[in-house]
């Protein structure tokens, strides 16, 4: 047990050394954590470590999942609910469609109900990779909306689909309409009890007497009761988190403290990074175990059913994806649609951005072994196979040249006719007016009060020089801004040096000093996230 643990200890800290890496490459990280993973897998130490896939779908996803729908805006994921409900399920299906009948030409004995099981294995993109690589490249925030509210989805019906195929290959049946049923049923009841359990976690945040500590435990077990709630009468525990989690992503103001919003934030950001390290490395570890289990398949053969179902799955995508955009110009006739002429930039990135990850090859390795009265699962070596062929050549090559095809295309923002750094002044703008209307309206004695009083001068000098800024025509932030906020920053490292030398007095108390120290840094985040909206 201890050997264990300190093996996670040592892989912990290459997920570190691999993703400085990235960032000192400038690669989106999930790209050189498979890479790396690759590398170890010929190691004898980690070349043994395998992939449960109990541990992805019922440790790994629902965080994952949870995490997402908490920071997806709603009001974006509501505004291209259709565009981002078409890539999730009618571009899922159809690409299964398709994966289906060219694996069933194109691989000896491969059936049609084998290829509807690879094609939904193979259908969800990876939203962490796509998202990743549009954030580092600056990418429109539309495109990054979709993608993270397509992610949200996909990986749903994509298991669905291969519920269904894999019981139409256990049992040599498929009823068409029974399976249409069932698929509605999954789908419904399982953002049902994700409502459900949402409700209930709700009432126990807003009305129980919990600390900061209990409603940050209480937000990480909340996805996986979700989730466990869901599949035990078998419905889609995917669509469980992520509804559950939309809606108490809503309530975030209501049902938790300020210090647990702020502290909530620190815990899950981590989490999710050492969540997410370890998936991408895990797939890499993978290719020792993956080649052993070809069987009587040729590693050539296998290579190039991999390669070619690669090929045909990225012209899919694309070819659904601009099938969307014809679809929505045609719908924009007779509804009121978010964007009537999407174009052909927007789409092709899109639909380029469709790696695969590791919801694919844990769904691969759930296979059974055997079926039936003990024979062995057909084909399920070379699914495996193909599935991380599928991963690493979307994850690498995609990966890779997404971000040269965004600066390539020089893609703007089109749903937005304000800057970010515009909208940031009218959100300050707003806030000073609306306290100084607070102040004004309030108690006549209230600024006879020294303290009161000069909050009421600083949000007047604040609203002078933002009406000021938002004026200006040549530049959205003048130098005097820049340097202002550079000269803050070194006062408050001058405090921080005067409460360090504070606490070698002995009648000083340390924890008091400890909690001015914590205020400087807070006041420090705020000062250097208007900086970074600055130089960035």
């Amino acid at each position: 047990m201890q050997g264990l643990f300190i093996e996670y200890v040592f892989l912990i800290l290459i997920i570190l050394s691999l993703v400085m890496l990235a960032n000192k490459l400038r690669l989106a990280y999930p790209i050189v954590l498979v890479l790396g993973g690759l590398a170890l897998s010929f190691t004898d130490q980690f070349s043994k470590i395998l992939i449960d896939p109990d541990l992805i779908f019922f440790l790994f996803l629902p965080p994952l999942l949870y995490e997402a729908s908490w920071q997806i805006s709603w009001k974006e994921f509501w505004r291209w609910r259709r565009i981002i409900t078409s890539f999730a399920f009618p571009i899922v299906i159809l690409t299964s469609c398709v994966i289906a009948l060219v694996s069933h030409a194109l691989i000896p004995g491969f059936t049609l109900a084998l290829g509807f099981l690879l094609g939904g294995i193979i259908s969800p993109p990876d939203a962490i990779s796509a998202s990743t690589i549009m954030r580092q490249v600056n990418a429109p925030k539309l495109l990054v909306s979709i993608a993270e509210g397509e992610s949200l989805l996909n990986d749903a019906s994509s298991l669905i689909v291969f519920r269904f195929a894999l019981v139409a290959v256990i049992t040599g049946q498929f009823q068409f309409q029974q399976a249409i049923t069932s698929f509605g049923l999954v789908v419904f009841m399982g953002i049902g009890i994700g409502l459900l359990v949402a409700f209930i976690f709700y009432g126990i945040h807003r009305w129980l007497p919990t600390t900061p500590s209990i409603e940050i435990v209480l937000t990480l077990v909340t996805p996986y009761c979700m989730y466990y709630a869901a599949e035990h009468f078998h419905f889609s525990g995917v669509l469980a988190v992520v509804s559950g989690g939309l809606l108490l992503s809503s309530k975030r103001q209501h049902m938790l403290t300020y210090l647990s919003r702020i502290q909530g934030v620190t815990v899950w950001t981590n989490l999710v990074f050492v969540l997410n390290g370890f998936v991408f490395l895990l797939i890499g570890l993978q290719l020792p175990s993956v080649v052993q289990q070809l069987g009587d398949v040729s590693l050539p053969d296998a290579i190039g059913y991999g390669l070619a179902i690669s090929l045909v799955l990225m012209a899919a995508r694309l070819l659904c994806t601009y099938g969307a955009v014809l679809f929505t110009k045609f719908a924009s006739h007779f509804i009121t649609v978010a964007d009537a002429n999407p174009g052909w930039k927007g789409p092709l990135i899109l639909g380029w951005a469709g790696m695969r990850g590791v919801v694919s090859l844990a769904a691969a390795l759930s296979i059974p072994l055997v079926v039936g009265a003990g024979q062995p699962f057909p084909h399920r070596s070379l699914i495996l196979f193909i599935t991380f062929i599928v991963i690493l050549m979307t994850l690498v090559f995609q990966g890779l040249t997404l971000p040269w095809l965004i600066k390539k295309i020089d893609l703007n923002e089109r749903d937005n006719a304000l800057l970010e750094q515009q909208q940031e002044l009218l959100i300050q703008q707003k806030i000073a007016q609306t306290s100084l209307q607070f102040l004004d309206m309030g108690d006549n004695g209230l600024l006879t009060n020294e303290h009161i009083a000069n909050l009421h001068e600083r949000l007047q000098i604040d609203l002078r020089l933002l009406n000021h800024e938002l004026t200006e025509t040549d530049t959205i932030r003048t130098d005097a801004i820049l340097t202002f906020q550079r000269t803050y920053l070194d006062v408050l490292q001058q405090q921080r040096n005067t409460l360090n030398e504070l606490n070698h007095q002995p009648e000083v108390d340390e924890e008091l000093i400890r909690k001015y120290l914590s205020l400087i840094d807070i006041e420090e985040f705020k000062v250097r996230e208007k900086l970074v909206q600055e130089l960035g």
